[in-house]
């Protein structure tokens, strides 16, 4: 007999909506999610693409927080994709459901088969992404689903940035969460693309190494690179959030450009 798949429902936003996600398998998501979808600060109606959304879990936050935003969220795997749609199909999140929609297509393509997918050009205000940022070789999983979502592949960052360039506005924000040694290979995916970058490393707490970096960057700007004050995530001897991730945590605040 065939096991049956486990999952859970989740609340995020202090139960302001709820995803579908595989228990015990597959990438679960948490803070990173949450801290990706507070780089949208845009109060005007806009149209929103999440690259590699998983379950929707980023996607399905800036919907929340933002009334007028239209999401669609890309994944890659079918069932990943299935979860998704599961998410938005919810009795909870109803109230945004009607915004938010998924597209089985994998971001890498270009060109035409890129169009064909459904990540048209120049068609998104926002561009949000969480790519796999593990190498390769990297704790090495036998679950092939964690390992399609945290396994980090060559040119990554190019591709899934080119990309968001192209089905992006001329003037629209791409965001991003990433490890710090990600940084190099991030600005040169930016490269003639994207300028006005601007970093934030994000360290567990003060006097601790970063484990993450947040940037976002404008489609076309010319500005220069910047780096933000450093976002700290828990308080001294806690495990407890500091009050400014815990607002990005359960979405009532944005994390807004410079």
């Amino acid at each position: 007999m065939t096991q049956a798949v486990a999952d859970t429902i989740d609340a995020f936003h202090r139960g302001l909506f709820y995803i579908v996600q595989p228990k015990g398998r597959g990438h679960r998501a948490g803070m990173d999610a949450m801290l990706l979808a507070a780089l949208v600060a845009d109060d005007r109606p806009i149209k929103v693409a999440d690259l590699g959304a998983g379950a929707g879990a980023a996607g399905l936050a800036v919907a929340s927080r933002l009334p007028k935003a239209e999401v669609v969220l890309f994944e890659r795997s079918a069932e990943m994709a299935n979860y998704a749609r599961r998410s938005i199909d919810l009795p909870d999140n109803a109230h945004m459901a009607g915004r938010v929609s998924v597209i089985e297509a994998d971001v890498t393509l270009t060109a035409k088969a890129r169009n064909d997918a459904g990540l048209l050009d120049e068609s998104f205000d926002h561009v949000i992404m969480n790519p796999p940022f593990n190498a390769a070789g990297d704790r090495r999983t036998p679950d092939a689903l964690k390992a399609e979502a945290h396994a980090m592949t060559d040119d990554l960052f190019e591709r899934w940035v080119r990309t968001a360039g192209a089905i992006m506005i001329p003037g629209g924000q791409l965001s991003l969460i990433a490890r710090p040694q990600s940084i190099a290979e991030i600005i040169d995916a930016c490269g003639k693309r994207f300028g006005g970058i601007e970093i934030t490393a994000i360290h567990p707490r003060e006097g601790e190494n970063a484990v993450r970096i947040l940037v976002t960057a404008i489609k076309g700007s010319r500005a220069r690179l910047s780096l933000r004050a450093p976002l700290i995530m828990h308080e001294e001897g806690s495990h407890k959030f500091s009050p400014l991730v815990d607002d990005f945590n359960n979405g009532r605040a944005a994390y807004a450009r410079l």
